[in-house]
């Protein structure tokens, strides 16, 4: 038994890895070159598939009402020499479409397919080793797989529209349905002095939040120290996570290892406001982008 078990540990996690859903990226995918580190560009979409309106949790799942394909979250992990960095870029960065050659925001992009996003964000000057989709329900499932996350929060929050509800201040440990309200909160609000204060920073808010779950999920996942967990959780997606097609077990391997132990950091690509020649709010890269993606680019 105690050779048999880690043999059958191993074998699970092979198989499981085998049923995950794969996107055709190859040609998109940067080559390796002399860099010493690796970037995987991890996206979470807009997906409801398979959510059911009658959940008593599908408030935080549905949201609001969604056309197209839109990309909710797109974060850069960037693994090198023992250190893990997150660095997020923000939904409404304006770029040129490397597809239709159009100006539009980066999320946009994902409209034209995976492949299209990969190739607006290596046109930034940041390489793309492979790639990780999950949709809405794979959040949550990642999390309960891993027995929750803790967040710090710096006061009461709630989003009566993604179904936030933070009653204390301090750190919670949030199940799969509470981290996934939180991570989607576009009306975030704080109570402040008896008061509640909704905030004000849009989008970049919320970016704030994802880098925070995002560096709470892969510290959660750095910590497991059950190999019965690790060797489960590829297959604890029910659906609606996709990996690139150049994503083998060996590079999964790598990946493990590399986050074993690490301390993640998380940043915002340093962005500023503009306003288009159309009158749209938008973001263009700002100081201290180009060391910031050089960095990414090592």
């Amino acid at each position: 038994m105690v050779v048999v078990t880690p043999v059958l540990l191993i074998g699970n996690a092979l198989w499981n890895v085998t049923r995950l859903d794969r996107v055709h990226l190859g040609p998109a995918l940067s080559a390796s070159g002399s860099r010493s580190g690796r970037n995987i560009l991890l996206v979470g979409t807009d997906s409801r598939a398979g959510i059911d309106p009658s959940d008593p949790n599908a408030a935080a799942f549905l949201g609001e009402t969604v056309t197209g394909a839109r990309t909710d979250t797109i974060i850069v992990m960037h693994l090198e020499h023992g250190t893990v960095e997150l660095v997020s870029i923000p939904r409404d960065l304006w770029v040129t479409d490397p597809a239709t050659g159009a100006k539009g925001r980066i999320n946009s992009t994902f409209s034209s397919g995976p492949a299209d996003l990969v190739a607006a964000v290596i046109a930034l000057g940041i390489p793309i080793d492979h790639y990780v989709e999950v949709d809405f329900g794979g959040f949550a499932d990642i999390v309960d797989a891993l027995g929750g996350i803790t967040i710090d929060f710096p006061a009461p929050a709630k989003d009566d529209h993604s179904g936030l509800s933070v009653p204390k201040a301090g750190a919670v440990h949030l199940d799969g349905t509470q981290a996934l309200a939180y991570v989607r909160s576009r009306y975030y609000s704080e109570l402040v002095n008896g008061t509640w204060r909704v905030d004000g920073t849009a989008d970049l808010g919320r970016t704030t939040r994802q880098r925070a779950f995002f560096t709470a999920l892969v510290s959660a996942i750095t910590d497991t120290r059950s190999p019965i967990t690790m060797a489960r959780l590829p297959g604890s997606v029910r659906s609606g996570l996709r990996l690139d097609d150049r994503f083998g077990v060996t590079d999964m391997v790598g990946v493990a290892s590399a986050l074993r132990g690490a301390h993640p950091t998380s940043d915002l690509l340093p962005v500023v406001p503009r306003v288009t020649s159309g009158g749209a709010d938008v973001l263009e890269l700002g100081p201290g982008a180009p060391q910031a993606i050089s960095r990414l680019a090592s």
